[in-house]
């Protein structure tokens, strides 16, 4: 018998979700690029974490200490270093490249997690999605374009995020596989706030007046955009809510023009549609053969006179 299909309701609610988690994580960057004027993005990126441990403690509360109860740390731990080197590549590239530009280099993290999947989980790539992969990497040559005399490290950088942050979705997706999401979120931010730490001591200076609001508010922020962003993948379907995720583009956009005079030059903007046009076909592809492979089953499964 047929799953029925989720309300309509059920569709707008993940949309929601989806898009109030965009609008946080678009205002981290912000957040987290005024900061960068005072103080270090090492010690931005520790008092994220920092902050963002006081939003997940009371997963605690709810599921009490034994949600910790793992035979996954040694996996925990490895996921986490990488983590945090991500984090930290990410932070600076927000910190030192015009927002817009960051975060569109950002978005080439599902091109490398297509490919650390294949090299890494075994999993069968068609040949669509690895034209859609070198499509979307021709949008990062457009971008960062090496040899011209806009060409910046930083922007080497961001790529570099990117690439880890593909590693750790992998992580993500194979301890998923035995343990709760609460139980990697909280592990996570556990972890983090220590080894963000160690390279924040070597650059330390405490905050000053207002940049105390930031560095809390990347961490409210950070965190908050993280739980809406599960939660709308789990009521809704991949193909569906990229698309949404990629409003961050045009909101950090608008505010790296009206509080730092940043520009979003042609190249930039037709290297990131490109991007994005990689990553919804992906998306779409992945979703269309998670459905065939549930169908599939739910056939195999069901037997006559049962």
């Amino acid at each position: 018998m047929a799953t029925a299909a989720p309300p309509a309701s059920t569709h707008w609610r993940a949309a929601w979700l989806m898009l109030g988690s965009t609008v946080l994580f678009g205002m981290m960057a912000v957040v987290i690029r005024l900061a960068s004027a005072s103080l270090h993005t090492f010690e931005i990126a520790f008092f994220r974490n920092f902050f963002g441990l006081a939003v997940a403690l009371p997963l605690l509360l709810r599921h009490r200490p034994g949600l910790l109860r793992t035979s996954q740390f040694p996996r925990y731990l490895f996921r986490c270093m990488i983590g945090i080197a991500s984090m930290l590549a990410g932070f600076w590239a927000i910190g030192h490249l015009p927002l817009a530009q960051a975060v569109s280099l950002s978005y080439s993290t599902p091109l490398f997690v297509t490919i650390a999947a294949a090299a890494l989980l075994g999993e069968q790539v068609r040949a669509r999605r690895w034209i859609a992969v070198a499509l979307g990497f021709a949008g990062v040559l457009l971008i960062v374009r090496p040899g011209s005399t806009d060409f910046s490290m930083g922007t080497l950088v961001a790529l570099l995020a990117a690439l880890l942050s593909s590693i750790v979705a992998i992580q993500i997706k194979q301890l998923s596989a035995t343990e709760p999401a609460d139980r990697i979120v909280l592990w996570t931010t556990l972890l983090w706030v220590p080894m963000s730490l160690v390279p924040a001591l070597g650059v330390w200076t405490w905050p000053q007046g207002i940049t105390w609001l930031w560095v809390v508010a990347a961490g409210l922020f950070g965190t908050g955009g993280h739980m809406l962003w599960t939660r709308a993948l789990k009521l809704g379907e991949v193909s569906a809510l990229t698309p949404i995720s990629f409003m961050q583009l045009p909101i950090v956009g608008a505010m790296g023009w009206l509080l730092f005079d940043e520009t979003f030059d042609r190249w930039n903007l037709a290297g990131a549609l490109v991007i994005l046009g990689a990553n919804a076909y992906i998306a779409h592809r992945e979703a269309t053969l998670a459905r065939r492979a549930a169908s599939g089953a739910a056939s195999s499964a069901a037997k006559p006179g049962e």
